[in-house]
């Protein structure tokens, strides 16, 4: 089985964006699944506007990369596939929904994320754009 889910990198001083839901264990880079018929820029938008009250810039959204590993809290074998995008933003970043707290992580953080986060912690250490 496997879940797909979008995810918005996005980062400040070689840290990034992460997000901790009520009553889970891990952080996770903000985004979520796609509603029925949405495309991946209206659900990203769609996601981190009920997650952190932001907008996100329509012409500056750009894809990055695809990760995949197995999913946190799931039985072996369920896998999440993440589409991860980066993109500007307008407003306050602020929880909501069931965002219960924001943090900026650096690679030091990485066993506090989920297993594809840490993937993804692991790429953007090579390219040097997370210390």
């Amino acid at each position: 089985m496997l879940i797909d889910k979008l995810a918005w990198i996005e980062l400040k001083d070689q840290k990034i964006l992460s997000t901790l839901s009520k009553g889970k264990d891990k952080f996770y880079i903000p985004g979520g699944k796609r509603e029925e018929g949405e495309s991946d820029t209206d659900a990203l938008k769609r996601e981190i506007k009920e997650e952190l009250s932001v907008e996100l810039v329509d012409d500056s959204i750009q894809y990055l990369e695809t990760f995949q590993a197995q999913a946190h809290g799931h039985a072996e074998g369920v896998e999440v596939k993440m589409t991860c995008y980066t993109s500007d933003y307008r407003g306050e970043l602020k929880p909501d929904s069931e965002i219960e707290r924001i943090v900026w992580l650096n690679f030091k953080d990485i066993d506090k994320v989920s297993p594809v986060d840490k993937i993804i912690f692991r790429w953007l250490k090579e390219k040097e754009l997370l210390k």
